[in-house]
């Protein structure tokens, strides 16, 4: 299980940095780190149906980025993951740095039925 106090500590060290937050209100949670992946999530539609998914700096400071971001991260699925996301993509794999990889502190949360169509 992920100790959630470390977690709030390794994301905000990059929400001191962040341009924004996205959550897909399922699994997928991203720290943005600049204005080019904030306008890239707008126009994925992240925060259209929820409004409360996607926040920029300019309404959060880093501390509470980091508090939502943890927030979302306890309601997500069993296949929750935190990722920083750059537009150079020669950091981390093609832009994308795992700050809660997928599974990690996971085991026994996710519902292996929950894809089976069966």
């Amino acid at each position: 299980m992920i100790d959630t106090v470390q977690g709030y500590y390794d994301v905000r060290e990059y929400t001191d940095e962040a341009k924004g937050i996205a959550w897909d209100t399922c699994h997928k949670i991203y720290v943005l780190m600049d204005d080019e992946q904030v306008a890239l999530m707008r126009e994925y539609g992240y925060g259209e149906d929820d409004p409360n998914a996607l926040a920029t700096s300019d309404q959060l400071d880093p501390a509470e980025m980091a508090t939502v971001v943890m927030s979302w991260y306890k309601q997500a699925c069993g296949l929750k993951f935190i990722n920083a996301v750059y537009s150079d993509k020669t950091i981390g794999n093609e832009g994308f740095v795992d700050i809660i990889a997928q599974f990690e502190g996971n085991e026994g949360n996710w519902d292996e039925d929950e894809d089976d169509d069966e």
